[in-house]
């Protein structure tokens, strides 16, 4: 089942086309890989306390998602778990070493935050509107995914759909199968 709802109207702005660009690209992938969701558009909502008046009650796990780098700038972090939970950014750091060693892979070293210009040139999005789905703009598949454990026990997830102005409501299944098409590396690890 595919399912827009428009909530509110806009006139038609630049701000207003490029917010329908971001969000038609997203649905359009999911449509073309023939994943459901369902999306709606409220307010704006940049921050978790911002979106928490907009949600609707549909069971879905509303997630947070943070964008960070290691310490040299050479690899991209995208980190997703349920906006309920807040995370040390310590606990996090060691949390992926251990996780990414016990892989064979590369450990990060000190993490911080990515640059607003970080986001842009590897998800193509701004900050608030952090996203798996702005995986799909990243074409080299250089950002690492980074989903809690605990997210595999929802029913439903819910994301941005590449602006603050939406929320798209999918699936874990569903989910798991557009993580598979987008072709990213995805790791699930205990972060809480």
């Amino acid at each position: 089942m595919f399912a827009y709802v428009h909530i509110f109207p806009y006139l038609c702005t630049r701000d207003y086309i490029q917010f329908m660009e971001r969000q038609e690209k997203v649905l359009n992938y999911l449509s073309d890989h023939q994943i459901p969701y369902t999306c709606y558009n409220h307010p704006e909502g940049k921050t978790i306390e911002e979106a928490k008046r907009w949600w609707r009650e549909d069971g879905s796990v509303h997630c947070k998602n943070i964008f960070m780098r290691n310490h040299k700038g050479t690899q991209h972090y995208l980190i997703c778990f349920d906006c309920e939970h807040d995370l040390a950014i310590h606990d996090l750091e060691q949390r992926l070493k251990a996780s990414l060693l016990a892989a064979g892979k590369n450990a990060p070293g000190k993490l911080s935050f990515a640059s607003p210009e970080r986001m842009l040139k590897y998800l193509g999005l701004e900050p608030g509107s952090v996203s798996p789905f702005g995986l799909i703009n990243d074409t080299d598949h250089h950002v690492i995914l980074f989903l809690d454990k605990n997210l595999q026990q929802a029913e439903s997830l819910s994301f941005h759909p590449n602006d603050c102005r939406g929320t798209v409501v999918i699936r874990r299944e569903d989910f798991i199968r557009y993580l598979q098409a987008i072709g990213n590396t995805v790791e699930w690890i205990e972060l809480y």
